[in-house]
C-alpha cells in the first residue's frame, strides 16, 4: 500500500517514544529527527518536513503535558498534530447541481476517476452524466463510454471531434436535465503549454463549479511543480488521490496537495467503481499509524447487502464483544466483494493474523480464499458450537477437521483469530479503554484500534 514504508517508521517513532523512561531536549530532538527522516524518505516536500519537524521540537521543548497526561503522551499528541497540519483542512464536495471538471496528466486516473464520481453521486440521489472531453488519447473516449454504460449513467462524445470545447458545449446540452455534469478533459505525458492552454480555454468558457486536480499518489516529487501549474492556470478547488493502494511513497503527491492548499475530496483505493472514499484527515492519519478507525467499518458494512439495521446490530454485538461464530460468520459472507475485504482490515484491531504474521498487502490479496475455507469449518460445526465458540474442545476440533477435509491447525487458526478479535473489540468500550489499549499496542510494536480523539 503506498505509504506503507512511511507507516512503518512512523509507528516505529511511536513506539521510541513510549519506550523513553522520560522525555528531555535530546530525546525531543531525536524524535523530530526521526519523524524528519521519515517524511523525506516519503518523498515528501523537504521544505514542508523541514518546517514540520522545526514546530515539532520547539512546541515539544516550550509546551507543558496538560494535568494528568504523561510527557510521553503528549509528545505523542504534538507529533500526531503536526503530520495531521501536512494533510490539510477536511472538506466535502457539496451534493448540489453543479459541472466538474477533471484535470491532470495522462496515467493519472482521471477517466477511472469520472466513472468512480458519477457512482458516487448516482448513489447519492443525484441524476449524473459524463461527457468525454479528452480528444488527444486513443481509447479515452471507448473506456468512458463503457465505463457509462456499465454504471447506468448517461454519456455524452463525438468520436473524432478534436474541439474539447465543442464536445463540452453540446455535452452540457445533452444533459441540461441532469443534476451532475462531469467533464473527463485531455491530459499530456507531462506539462506544456498545449494543455495548460486548453484547459484554461474550457475553464473560461464553461466556469466549472470544480476543478478537480486528478493526480496519481505513486507520482513523487514531480507532483508539486504539476500541482502549482495546473493551479495557476485554473485554480484547482478540489484534488482526487488516485492509486492509493499501490507500492509508491505517496509523499509527493501529499506535501503537493498542501502546498497549493486544496481539499483531497477523494483517494481511489482500486479499479472497481466502489474503490473511491471520501477523505477524512484524521481517519486517514490515525490508519496510517495503524490505528484504525470504526467509522471505516461501518462504512464498510454498508458497502455490502447489510440493511442499515443489520449492520447497527452487528456493530453493536462486535462492539460489545457478545457475538459468536454464527454472527462472524454472517459478516465475512457479506463481506466476500472486492475491495470490502482491505477496509475491513484497514479498520478492525486485528494487529496480527493467525501465526503471529502482521497484515500485510500479501494476506489481503488471499483474504477471500482463507475466509472461504473458514466458511468451511463453520459448515462443519454444530449450531451450539457456532453460538459457543469456547466449548469447541480437542474432540469437537477433531470432528470438524475430519467433516471439513481442514487440518486442526486451521480450526485452531479460526478460533485464535476469532478469539482475538472478540478481546481487541471489547477493549475498545470507553477512552480510558482506548487510551490503555493504545500504549499496550504502542509497547508491544501491534497497533490496534484507536480513537483519534482520545489523542485531543
Amino acid at each position: 500500500m503506498v505509504l506503507e514504508s512511511l507507516a512503518g517508521s512512523l509507528r516505529e517513532t511511536l513506539r521510541k517514544i513510549s519506550r523513553s523512561s522520560f522525555i528531555d531536549r535530546e530525546t525531543i530532538k531525536e524524535i523530530a529527527k526521526d519523524v524528519q527522516r521519515a517524511l523525506l524518505k516519503a518523498d515528501v516536500n523537504v521544505k514542508l518536513v523541514l518546517e514540520l519537524s522545526a514546530t515539532l521540537e520547539q512546541r515539544a521543548n516550550e509546551e507543558k503535558p496538560p494535568a494528568g497526561m504523561t510527557a510521553q503522551d503528549y509528545l505523542v499528541k504534538i507529533v500526531y498534530e503536526e503530520l495531521l497540519k501536512i494533510l490539510g483542512e477536511d472538506s466535502r464536495l457539496t451534493l448540489k447541481e453543479q459541472t466538474i471538471m477533471l484535470v491532470g496528466l495522462y496515467g493519472q486516473g482521471k477517466t477511472t476517476s469520472a466513472g468512480k464520481l458519477s457512482r458516487f453521486f448516482h448513489r447519492k440521489g443525484l441524476s449524473v452524466g459524463v461527457i468525454a472531453a479528452d480528444v488527444h488519447r486513443p481509447g479515452a473516449y471507448d473506456q468512458l463510454e463503457q465505463l457509462a454504460k456499465k454504471l447506468n449513467v448517461p454519456f455524452y462524445g463525438e468520436k473524432g471531434e478534436k474541439n474539447p470545447v465543442k464536445i463540452i458545449k453540446n455535452g452540457l446540452k445533452a444533459h441540461s436535465e441532469l443534476k451532475v455534469k462531469i467533464i473527463d478533459t485531455s491530459g499530456r505525458d507531462s506539462l506544456n503549454d498545449d494543455l495548460i492552454n486548453e484547459i484554461r480555454e474550457i475553464k473560461a468558457a464553461f466556469n466549472p463549479d470544480e476543478v478537480l486536480l486528478v493526480i496519481d499518489a505513486t507520482v513523487g516529487q514531480q507532483a508539486g511543480p504539476q500541482a502549482h501549474a495546473i493551479n495557476e492556470a485554473v485554480g484547482i478547488t478540489g484534488v482526487i488521490l488516485t492509486k492509493m493502494d499501490g507500492t509508491g511513497k505517496g509523499g509527493g503527491a501529499l506535501s503537493a496537495v498542501s502546498q497549493i492548499h486544496a481539499p483531497v475530496y477523494f483517494i481511489g483505493t482500486g479499479e472497481h467503481p466502489e474503490d473511491l472514499e471520501i477523505f477524512q484527515s484524521k481517519k486517514f492519519l490515525s490508519r496510517l499509524l495503524g490505528l484504525g478507525d470504526l467509522e471505516t467499518l461501518l462504512e464498510a458494512f454498508k458497502e455490502t447487502n447489510i440493511s442499515e439495521e443489520e449492520a447497527e446490530e452487528s456493530m453493536n454485538k462486535l462492539m460489545s464483544g457478545k457475538f459468536n461464530l454464527k454472527d462472524m460468520y454472517e459478516i465475512w459472507e457479506k463481506f466476500a466483494q472486492p475491495g470490502l475485504i482491505s477496509k475491513m482490515f484497514d479498520s478492525l484491531p486485528l494487529a496480527k493474523m493467525p501465526g503471529g504474521n502482521k497484515i500485510d498487502s500479501n494476506a489481503i490479496e488471499t483474504a477471500q480464499e482463507k475466509l472461504r475455507n473458514y466458511r468451511v469449518i463453520m459448515d462443519s460445526m454444530t449450531y451450539f458450537e457456532l453460538e459457543n465458540p469456547d466449548e469447541i474442545n480437542a474432540k469437537r476440533i477433531s470432528r470438524i477437521s475430519k467433516g471439513s477435509g481442514r487440518t486442526e491447525a486451521d480450526i485452531r487458526s479460526l478460533l485464535r483469530e476469532f478469539k482475538a478479535m472478540k478481546n481487541n473489540m471489547k477493549a475498545m468500550k470507553g477512552n480510558r479503554g482506548f487510551k490503555k489499549m493504545m500504549r499496550a499496542q504502542i509497547k508491544s510494536g501491534n497497533f490496534g484500534l484507536e480513537d483519534t480523539e482520545a489523542l485531543n
